[in-house]
């Protein structure tokens, strides 16, 4: 009996034991396990009045997902103090958290995402104080800050008779200034257009409704934009100006090509003359190659030499205008674009002569930390001579990894994740990019993402393309998932762009024009970025193994710019 008495506490010693050291281990236990980095974007979104930066044509607002900043415009028909968002998408079904302070009533602000008013309830109000940036939140597992910017498109426009240059408009006091010829009387002026409120707005009385009007002394009138319902008072002055006819010169010039603008008497064509500061003899511009558009002008002189110093010159009525000095652009040629000169160190290869200095790059050194490199050099060349650049998709032991090389530089890997540096020094104005290429596509039997799950089976596509930016470094490039940083070709600071997208094999060398399309006029490029990929997609980690790109003898070829 004492024998079991004691085998009995022996074993509720063992089992109070074994429960205490549990508890204890239990009471030590963390919860280590990472939230899942779930991504909190701005897909879409669509506000009253939207419009393109000339404030005409409808058109998508543009979302950079890498700033996390969307910015677009309106025109004058809706407040931008009290703005009406029709449509706001969101990824992940993302929580939607707006700054409480530009909502007209942050209570009713829906707190998520919505394809259209109709999805909301009655009462859901969307209106937005968008005078200045706004910031929005979307929380996932993690929050997400964007800022959403609006800027009004107003386009006001007034042309008197004999006018000389544009009206000043002082919008804090509402007074505008107008000069006009000495010999125009000021009692008894035409007037052309009185566009104060916009496209959309009402003035009274309407200058433009009688014949003549008379703006001998200040003239009080009622301005209103398209979505106001009162007007408010404005003051007119309209004053003889003393001197030329011409008022303004502005130049901009470029590799080919020299932009000049300014003011101008309504109804009054310039006469342009040019020519190189070494010769006798003036040129002069075609009058079709200018353009009047009220008491302002454009015009484009081409076909003119690289490095060059010119001289031009504006009269009017025979009165000729300062000459004046400037000087096109070099011709600059890309770097090392025929891709002869190549080194190796063990498995990496590099796109430039080991004695040499890197223009280009690839990131073979985040393929070489678990294979081989995949961008190469080869023999097989458009010319039979020298060497060429073949860039291979391929599955690397982990992950997939598509050939590309670019010109910048590759900065560091981060786990199976690069880090790389966007574009070199630049600052020409070329037209096109000549490429020679040929490539072997498969189809897509990698995903590294699930947005592009729906590319299986389906052709990879080769991509070659061409960026001029004004950036004020190089673009920073990050390929890891949950800080991924990629190009954008809609950026603000994208001056021109132009690709080339292949989605079936081209067997034999092809030479191929890739024109850059020019989005902005009188900004000069800081940066040049070319970069091709043997699929299009291998930032995503995804395309078809085997796909390939042969690239040869690149030129940037100058000629008449192209203006989107």
């Amino acid at each position: 009996m004492q024998i079991m008495k004691h085998q009995y506490l022996s074993v509720i010693y063992k089992c109070f034991t074994s429960l205490s050291l549990l508890s204890l281990w239990t009471g030590c236990i963390k919860n280590d396990i990472p939230y899942p980095i779930v991504d909190g974007s701005i897909l879409s979104i669509e506000v009253e009045g939207q419009c393109d930066a000339s404030g005409n044509a409808s058109t998508q607002a543009t979302i950079n997902k890498n700033k996390r900043t969307v910015s677009l415009y309106i025109d004058d028909t809706s407040d931008l103090r009290k703005l009406r968002i029709k449509k706001l998408t969101v990824s992940n079904n993302a929580e939607l958290i707006i700054d409480s302070a530009a909502c007209n009533n942050y209570h009713k602000f829906p707190n998520g995402g919505f394809e259209s008013l109709d999805d909301l309830v009655p009462s859901a109000d969307t209106r937005v104080d968008f005078s200045q940036p706004v910031n929005f939140i979307l929380r996932t597992y993690q929050d997400y800050a964007w800022t959403v910017s609006v800027e009004q498109v107003l386009n006001r426009e007034i042309v008197l008779e004999n006018q000389i240059g544009k009206a000043v408009i002082d919008d804090e006091n509402r007074n505008v200034v107008i000069y006009v010829a000495e010999g125009q009387p000021l009692d008894k002026i035409k007037v052309s257009t009185f566009n104060l409120g916009g496209l959309n707005g009402t003035v009274l009385p309407d200058p433009t409704a009688s014949e003549t009007f008379d703006f001998s002394r200040p003239v009080e009138l009622y301005v209103s934009m398209g979505y106001e319902e009162v007007g408010y008072k404005w003051t007119i002055f309209v004053y003889h100006a003393e001197g030329s006819t011409a008022t303004t010169v502005n130049s901009f010039p470029m590799t080919k090509q020299l932009e000049l603008w300014g003011d101008i008497q309504n109804g009054k064509i310039p006469v342009i003359e040019y020519k190189k500061m070494s010769d006798s003899n003036w040129q002069t511009l075609s009058s079709s190659a200018v353009n009047i558009s009220g008491t302002s002008y454009t015009a484009t002189i081409n076909g003119l030499t690289p490095a060059t110093n010119y001289q031009y010159r504006v009269s009017v009525d025979g009165m000729q205008g300062t000459t004046q000095n400037f000087t096109t652009t070099p011709a600059t040629p890309l770097t090392d674009a025929d891709f002869d000169n190549w080194h190796q160190n063990d498995k990496l290869w590099n796109p430039w002569s080991s004695s040499g200095n890197s223009f280009w790059d690839t990131g073979n050194r985040g393929a070489t930390t678990v294979g081989n490199s995949n961008s190469v050099p080869t023999d097989d060349t458009c010319n039979g001579s020298g060497q060429a650049a073949l860039l291979e998709s391929k599955w690397i032991v982990l992950k997939f990894a598509a050939g590309n090389i670019f010109t910048g530089s590759y900065v560091k890997t981060t786990g199976t994740n690069g880090v790389l540096s966007f574009g070199r020094e630049f600052s020409a104005f070329p037209t096109k990019l000549r490429v020679n290429y040929k490539c072997e596509v498969t189809e897509v039997n990698r995903c590294g993402d699930d947005d592009y799950e729906w590319l299986k089976g389906r052709p990879d596509t080769c991509h070659i393309y061409i960026a001029l930016t004004d950036w004020d470094e190089p673009l920073e490039i990050r390929t890891r998932p949950s800080e991924r940083q990629l190009f954008d070709k809609n950026e603000s600071k994208v001056i021109a762009y132009g690709e080339l997208l292949k989605g079936e094999t081209v067997t034999t060398w092809t030479q191929v024009d890739i024109p850059l399309t020019y989005r902005y006029s009188k900004r000069t490029p800081r940066y040049i970025l070319v970069v091709a990929s043997a699929s299009k997609y291998g930032d995503f980690f995804t395309g078809g193994e085997g796909t390939k790109l042969w690239i040869d003898n690149f030129e940037l070829i100058y000629e008449k710019k192209r203006l989107a």
